[in-house]
């Protein structure tokens, strides 16, 4: 059995008490998966003689969940992982610890927390991700309205938002466009009606998901971009097309979690992660879009330069969607889902 299946099967209480002995323990947190996860782990404990590098892979929201649930007796050390606005919520209920790494000022303005509890590791998007052995490009969607198309209704898959990140960030999207040009998110509920109309499923984890879109059980769905490449790396019958009115940028953070039994060695880790060697690392590796803007362009992979040329931001007003986004989700799960346009 792996280290990161044996870490989900063993009780946190048994983590805590093996933290012990001659090794230094870091417990990492993180929806990252297993190929960021195993690279970092091998790469940090190869630099730091002596740290036994452990995770929980787990989405975003368990994650935040989790940390919550846990903080009278912190178990992880860092939070390494998930749109900016969850780490906002965690931030505003003292989950996380202030800690300032060196690399802070070579984050673009606005992705990092102004109290230093968290900071951009990466940039990520949702996507149009579609079956390319069941969909010729031209004929896939371009842009997020052609998900309604009628050619799709019981086509489409859908990641659970309740336990995803990403696709609280676009169901957030949706609703915070709504609440700027009408004043009311109405009419962006109505939209993620429409959209649970055309939806076959809503999958529990991203893995089946794939599986369902391989074995075209479905055909479409909206997911994040660094999945997406990895998919196509693993040569999957999969493509991906960046929506042309433009994707809301995620901005993927890092933190320290507030009580962190070993919060040393997880602010040297956390120095490493945003370090030119491990972003470069990260983008070469994992398909990771670093967020540090003072990287040489010439010096990122192709797939990264193909990337920041082709993307197209959209306008989003991230502090909205954190302060609404808990309550519009709780609104969606019991008005909108499963009711269709209704």
């Amino acid at each position: 059995m792996s280290r990161h299946l044996r870490w989900l099967l063993i009780a946190l209480p048994l983590a805590a008490a093996c933290s012990g002995g001659g090794d230094q323990k870091l417990l990492v947190y993180s929806p990252h998966g297993r190929d960021l996860l195993s690279l970092f782990e091998t790469t940090f404990e190869a630099e730091n003689p002596g740290v036994d590098v452990r995770w929980l892979d787990m989405g975003s929201q368990e994650i935040y969940d989790r940390v919550r649930s846990e903080k009278a007796n912190p178990q992880a050390d860092v939070w390494f992982g998930g749109p900016s606005t969850i780490f906002a919520r965690g931030a505003e209920e003292n989950l996380l610890e202030p800690f300032r790494p060196s690399w802070a000022g070579a984050i673009p303005a606005g992705y990092n927390d102004p109290a230093d509890r968290f900071f951009a590791a990466y940039r990520t998007a949702p996507v149009l991700l579609f079956n390319s052995a069941a969909i010729a490009p031209e004929d896939a969607p371009a842009d997020w309205e052609d998900l309604l198309d009628e050619r799709w209704h019981d086509q489409i898959l859908i990641r659970d938002p309740l336990a995803s990140g990403t696709m609280r960030i676009f169901f957030g999207m949706i609703l915070e466009r709504s609440l700027r040009t009408t004043g009311d998110p109405r009419s962006g509920f109505e939209w993620l009606g429409r959209l649970d109309g055309q939806t076959k499923e809503y999958v529990l984890n991203p893995v089946l998901m794939v599986e369902k879109m391989v074995r075209q059980e479905g055909l479409l769905t909206v997911w994040e971009l660094t999945d997406a490449l990895w998919q196509l790396e693993r040569r999957m019958p999969l493509d991906y097309r960046f929506p042309s009115s433009g994707t809301p940028i995620i901005v993927d953070s890092i933190g320290l979690v507030a009580g962190a039994p070993n919060g040393e060695l997880g602010k040297r880790f956390i120095e490493w992660v945003g370090s030119p060697e491990a972003q470069e690392l990260a983008a070469r590796e994992a398909f990771r879009l670093p967020a540090r803007n003072d990287l040489p362009t010439e010096d990122l992979p192709a797939w990264a330069r193909e990337v920041l040329e082709n993307i197209v931001p959209a306008e989003v007003d991230r502090d909205v969607i954190e302060r609404h986004g808990p309550d519009w989700m709780s609104t969606w799960d019991r008005s909108v889902r499963g009711k269709g346009a209704a």
